[in-house]
């Protein structure tokens, strides 16, 4: 395996992280609850471990202020441009598959 210092490991992992964001922003046809009985995180979960993360360094960021720095935009207008209501089966199945902490 290729040894990596921390700084590159940290950098490489922020750019991956950078890029699934704009690619979640280029799919405003993906829901989240698509994503969510999928993969078991959408992007909500996102913002809510971004905000973690920052929380722990001490910096104070609120749920909107997470959720605009993922969508790219405030969260209700997301909502508002792409946001499409759920099937009852999506519904369902969101039931099944919601993790613990969703």
């Amino acid at each position: 395996m290729v040894e990596v210092s921390e700084e590159q490991k940290r950098d490489f992992e922020a750019a991956a992280f950078r890029r699934l964001l704009e690619h979640l922003r280029s799919r405003t046809d993906v829901q989240n609850i698509d994503l969510m009985n999928l993969a078991g995180f959408c992007r909500n979960c996102l913002s809510n471990w971004y905000r973690d993360a920052a929380e722990a360094e001490g910096i104070d960021l609120s749920k909107e202020q997470s959720r605009e720095i993922v969508y790219g935009m405030p969260y209700h207008e997301w909502q508002a441009k792409y946001q499409l209501e759920a099937s009852a089966a999506k519904e369902a199945a969101f039931e099944v598959n919601r993790p613990k902490d969703h």
